[in-house]
């Protein structure tokens, strides 16, 4: 099983980012995503969650309207776009995989939110 985050940038308070986790090693579309972030000093905490059938729900009131998770299981890929992002915003995220009991976790992308 392998995960692997890209699209991490350093990026103008305000602009937009479009994260991707690449999957490979198990079936994709039987397994549900998400995106967690883990900012400097702070713990790991999840951002968004997307079901294996489709299904999306945040779990951070502070990204609700400015960040949307999604998947495109022909490609075996899941993403996060970030809009309208602020320096709180500024941490590493990473993508993680669940089918119970199997888990998964990327080695995360950084994003950094700076003029």
């Amino acid at each position: 099983v392998q995960l692997v985050e890209s699209g991490g940038a350093l990026v103008q308070p305000g602009g937009s980012l479009r994260l991707s986790c690449a999957a490979s090693g198990f079936n994709f579309s039987n397994y549900d995503m998400s995106w967690y972030r883990q900012a400097p000093g702070k713990e790991r905490v999840r951002i968004a969650t997307i079901t294996n059938t489709g299904f999306s729900y945040n779990y951070e009131d502070s990204v609700t309207g400015r960040f949307t998770i999604s998947r495109d299981n022909a490609k075996n890929t899941a993403y996060l776009q970030m809009n309208s992002l602020n320096p709180e915003n500024t941490a590493v995220y990473y993508c993680h995989a669940r089918r119970a009991p199997s888990v998964s976790w990327g080695q995360g992308t950084r994003v950094t939110v700076s003029s």
